[in-house]
């Protein structure tokens, strides 16, 4: 299956890091829904450290944005508002370009791609975060991603108007680059976003599409072939 993005963006988790004194609990913040696999991973891990720890630290997810919303989820950690979070690195690439490293199209395209391209990111990513008193604790790949359209499209042409969830610069250059138009959506908020009208489109795995049952409100899915994506992203469209 081709992939629009190098398997979109790694999900993040990431932490001040403080030694506990006594027995702690720490809240995980998390973007995605309880059924999704990086909360799913991400409630493994926080069983592994309380096991790990002999039970100093037990952490506690808060799936779907329920603590805070995606976007402010690195803040939190940042501010001591949390010791802990999870949150999509490319959603951050306003603040340092670094962070959209494996968002741009077929720049890897399988999981093996993948994971040469985050080995070789991994250690400016760190100093980068480490600048900003976090500590990487490990990140996730997503699986392939393709175009979800609540009507059909024939061409680019069809896409203009077309109301778009982005999620991060590459997003919203891919929907200005086909004429559609970028509505900022988290992905706690992509089921109401749909049944409601607020978008009509998205860019996103198959794992999201399933996660958020987005077939009630979506009736296309399209994958998207090499020429089309560097043309895309190459402005030629």
């Amino acid at each position: 299956m081709k992939k629009l993005t190098s398997l979109a963006a790694s999900v993040a988790v990431v932490s001040t890091m403080a030694a506990p004194a006594l027995a702690e609990t720490w809240d995980m913040p998390m973007a995605y829904s309880g059924s999704n696999f990086h909360s799913v991973t991400g409630a493994e891990f926080g069983k592994c450290v309380t096991t790990g720890t002999g039970g100093d630290i037990e952490i506690v997810t808060h799936p779907s944005g329920s603590l805070f919303k995606g976007a402010d989820i690195k803040r939190a950690v940042q501010t001591g508002q949390v010791n802990i979070g999870e949150r999509l690195l490319s959603g951050h690439q306003n603040e340092n370009a670094l962070f959209g490293f494996d968002s741009v199209p077929f720049l890897a395209t399988s999981f093996d791609d993948a994971d040469k391209l985050w080995k070789a990111a991994k250690p400016t990513i760190e100093k980068v975060l480490a600048d900003q008193n976090l500590t990487l604790l490990y990140a996730v790949p997503w699986p392939p991603q393709g175009l979800y359209f609540r009507d059909e499209v024939n061409s680019v042409a069809d896409m203009k108007g077309i109301k778009f969830r982005s999620y991060n610069n590459a997003t919203s250059r891919l929907a200005e680059l086909t004429g559609m138009l970028p509505v900022t959506i988290e992905a706690a908020e992509i089921s109401q976003a749909f049944a409601t009208g607020v978008a009509d489109s998205m860019v996103s795995s198959g794992a999201t599409g399933y996660d958020r049952k987005v077939w009630e409100s979506l009736n296309y899915f399209y994958e998207v072939d090499a020429l089309a994506a560097a043309q895309l992203r190459d402005g030629e469209l």
